[in-house]
């Protein structure tokens, strides 16, 4: 059976064709929240710039509302206040995940979730796994404003990766539980440390462990091309008594379960005023043997769900503002010395920071790489048993 319609409905609808028509001829308003009126999609912008300006980024960033954050404990070089200053600032809320993991761990996100609503937009990981997960592909290009500021051989030439923050792995102690707290790596193999020598993490998952690692390496003759000796000694504190599988975290730190931590130097400090209300008496010490500094990394997930909001969280971060409240958590930021030129360092926090003499140098993308096969390799042979 043939249904006529009135007239008046069938040029009703043709008007609304030659309406929609007309509309995409124009370039209709898009739903994306993460593209500009005039096409232009967060997911591939390489800057700011790229996107149409600073206005436009926040503007996207504001209209998808949510940043996927993971591993990003607050009391971790001052996170706690970075993440509650870009919400106050841009109204937009951080949902961090799993605030302990591992580097690791935030790599196994991004391949696990792609294209979910709950995958990391954005990673913060130890350079030897910024550099793994470049190779994967898994990272988005983009160059913050300040890119050209961040010293060469920190950063990735294509903008997927860029120190961020860093320090000197430190031997952490409670001085009120241990005696005489030791200054080197020498120190920690005497007996009186029997049970009490912790890593944060495991090194072949964890930035900081695998710091501890390198620096141990240095400390006995290894070298950023032999990190063996490292596992020698860590063999020979497990041998000893004196090390002790828990990984330490504030919560061990507090309850005194892993009364001297190998850690960076800016956790380590943190620890140290968060603690003192509490009664604990914890030292900080670079170790005299065995200087070894690193920079954490920032990355956006190449398939990020708020790709604009990814892209202003380091615009935020390697502002002067973010990168002075990395320093008030004791960390060193990547612009440091370009801020230090402009007038825009926190002084007063810079000279809270642990002394350190020397100029530090940074094992080469190939050197980590070596070091990352020969940890897990033999890491858990090394403290078996």
């Amino acid at each position: 059976m043939t249904v006529s319609l009135p007239r008046t409905a069938v040029l009703s609808g043709a008007l609304a064709v030659v309406a929609a028509l007309a509309l995409s001829a124009c370039g209709a308003a898009p739903d994306d929240a993460s593209t500009t009126a005039d096409g232009k999609n967060a997911a591939t912008a390489t800057s700011a710039a790229d996107f149409g300006g600073m206005d436009a980024l926040v503007k996207a960033a504001k209209k998808e509302g949510t940043l996927n954050a993971i591993a990003l404990p607050r009391d971790w070089a001052n996170y706690g206040a970075l993440i509650d200053g870009f919400e106050k600032k841009y109204g937009i809320k951080i949902e961090v995940e799993n605030p302990d993991g591992s580097s690791q761990d935030e790599i196994n996100a991004v391949t696990s979730r792609k294209g979910q609503d709950r995958a990391p937009d954005v990673l913060d990981l130890g350079s030897s796994f910024a550099l793994s997960a470049a190779q994967q592909g898994l990272l988005a290009p983009y160059k913050v404003t300040d890119f050209a500021d961040i010293p060469e051989g920190q950063k990735d030439a294509q903008g997927r990766w860029y120190n961020d923050y860093g320090g000197y792995i430190s031997i952490g102690c409670d001085a009120k539980r241990v005696k005489a707290c030791p200054t080197s790596f020498a120190d920690l193999l005497k007996p009186q440390y029997k049970g009490q020598v912790a890593l944060n993490g495991n090194p072949t998952k964890a930035g900081a462990a695998f710091g501890g690692v390198y620096a141990a390496a240095l400390a006995n003759g290894g070298s950023f091309d032999d990190i063996q000796p490292g596992l020698d000694f860590f063999a020979e504190l497990k041998k000893n008594g004196n090390y002790t599988p828990v990984e330490s975290t504030p919560a061990t730190v507090e309850k005194g379960e892993t009364p001297i931590s190998i850690d960076w130097d800016y956790l380590n400090a943190g620890y140290a005023d968060e603690f003192k209300s509490k009664g604990v008496d914890w030292t900080v010490a670079v170790p005299s043997d065995g200087k070894f500094s690193q920079y954490y990394s920032q990355a956006i997930n190449k398939d990020a769900p708020h790709p604009a909001a990814a892209r202003l969280w380091q615009e935020y971060l390697y502002s002067a503002d973010g990168q002075n409240l990395w320093l008030k958590g004791y960390a060193r930021p990547a612009l440091m010395t370009a801020m230090e030129k402009a007038g825009t360092l926190d002084t007063a926090a810079a000279d809270k920071l642990p002394k350190v003499s020397g100029t530090p140098s940074f094992p080469t993308e190939e050197q980590q790489n070596k070091a990352k096969t020969v940890l897990a390799q033999g890491w858990a042979k090394a403290v078996s048993g």
